[in-house]
């Protein structure tokens, strides 16, 4: 099958964590990570839980994390970076690990550009030839697991051919001078002196059922048989054109200051450019210029159905860009869009959280939006890192994976079908909009962030 592309959306966060479990208790040479965010929160510890264990058994381990969203102790990354089979790679530092406040300001005074310039891209590589990709960092809300707010996300897992591609994006990040060894991100980097027994509370943490309850475990264990039945259900589907897109490290030459695209920017500009009848898309942040609103209206105009799913400044956990996406969100109503904004309490996320979590709280918690994905006419499928804002159009380095395929069209937009019901999202007008749902203080709080240019949100 090296010749084509198996591919299997994985739309529950709490199946996602299980297959990158069984993926890194079974991975048998290397493991190649790249996040924007690897929180030190309950799954981060168990994921680096297991990545120790492999590492413990020969697997070669590099791990790639932008410094912006780096929630971890230096000593603590040192240590880890420590393991004879693991290492560790800080991309774009300067603006975080181990800098005070005024060190970030000194930053973003004289580099403004460059402390902008983040790695979102997220790939999860085992053996060189497995990946899941897409929307989901590794911290507790991506995986369905955090006890008041979590996030409707889309990965999708790749197999075969593809994967190649995958491979040769990473070690074009991993080789790149922006991609920094932990231990010479500070000139006076403390030493760290490793010895077998510095993982022990880390694996008793893991070991504990409080933290990692046992049916988790389970469900871990028995994932080939769920596998098998994935296969006979043919929801895992191999194709030939399946392709993986990212940008470049270091995204553009910076010759149009905060603009300029990228790689990845101009193949979604060409996919919406070339459909016929539909586009449905999910993207957590909706920030638009007069650039994405034109593509639009002429998307329109010649008789293509747009339709968008978004958070509202219910479900959002980013005011700032809610605020902008609130500015012009009348401006995008009337290219002839419909735009739908995702209810914190949508019915859906009842289905899509983990059942654990489900038996464990009485109470349910809220859900944002996360996913970035599109489908094309009903046969074209994007999921990917890629947000519909200018960030992510000009600044941060994203990757996506686009599959032709109707039956996996089909599959993703069963989900967003469900999601634009009433249950799930409320549909805006220009003469109605779910704002007032909210406190007043976020209101407030939403309005005062309108100073902040579109362009770095």
């Amino acid at each position: 099958m090296q010749s084509k592309t198996g591919v299997y959306v994985l739309e529950d966060g709490s199946g996602s964590m299980v297959a990158r479990a069984w993926l890194t208790e079974h991975a048998e040479k290397t493991i190649d990570i790249q996040y924007f965010i690897f929180s030190m929160d309950n799954i981060g510890l168990i994921a680096c839980d297991y990545l120790v264990r492999a590492a413990d058994r020969g697997v070669k381990i590099r791990i790639l994390v932008d410094d912006f969203m780096v929630d971890a102790e230096l000593e603590d990354i040192l240590l880890f970076d420590a393991h004879k089979n693991i290492q560790v790679k800080i991309y774009n530092p300067g603006v975080n690990l181990g800098k005070n406040f005024f060190g970030k300001i000194k930053k973003f005074s004289t580099d403004f550009r460059g402390a902008n310039q983040r790695m979102h891209n997220k790939t999860f590589i085992v053996d060189g030839q497995v990946v899941i990709t897409g929307g989901r960092n590794i911290a507790d809300e991506y995986f369905d697991y955090d006890h008041k707010y979590n996030f409707r996300d889309r990965d999708i897992l790749v197999l075969g051919k593809a994967s190649q591609k995958v491979n040769h994006s990473f070690e074009q990040f991993w080789n790149h001078n922006l991609s920094t060894k932990i231990s010479e991100v500070l000139e006076d980097t403390p030493k760290v002196t490793y010895s077998d027994q510095q993982f022990d509370k880390l694996h008793e943490y893991a070991c504990n059922p409080f933290n990692f309850w046992p049916q988790i475990r389970t469900r871990i264990a028995n994932l080939p048989a769920t596998f098998q039945e994935i296969k006979k259900s043919g929801n895992l589907v191999w194709l030939d054109s399946v392709n993986f897109i990212s940008d470049l490290p270091g995204k553009n030459d910076g010759k149009s200051g905060l603009l300029g695209g990228g790689i990845t920017t101009t193949h979604l500009i060409k996919l919406v450019k070339n459909a016929k009848n539909a586009i449905d898309i999910q993207t957590p942040y909706l920030i638009t210029t007069e650039l994405s609103r034109k593509l639009f209206k002429e998307a329109v105009d010649r008789g293509v159905k747009i339709r968008i799913l978004t958070n509202s400044l219910a479900s959002t956990d980013n005011v700032e860009a809610f605020s902008s996406y609130q500015t012009d969100r009348k401006k995008l109503l009337a290219t002839g869009v419909q735009i739908f904004e995702f209810r914190p309490d949508a019915e859906e996320r009842i289905k899509i959280m983990t059942g654990e979590l489900q038996e464990k709280l009485k109470h349910k918690p809220i859900f944002g939006l996360h996913a970035k994905s599109m489908v094309i006419d009903k046969h074209t499928t994007i999921i990917g890192t890629f947000n519909l804002d200018p960030r992510s159009a000009n600044l941060n380095t994203e990757c996506i994976v686009v599959v032709k395929s109707a039956k996996i069209a089909k599959g993703v937009l069963t989900g967003m079908e469900i999601e634009f019901t009433p249950g799930n999202s409320w549909q805006t007008t220009s003469d109605w909009n779910p704002d007032a749902k909210v406190a007043t203080y976020k209101r407030l709080k939403t309005w005062t962030r309108k100073v902040i240019p579109k362009e770095i949100l």
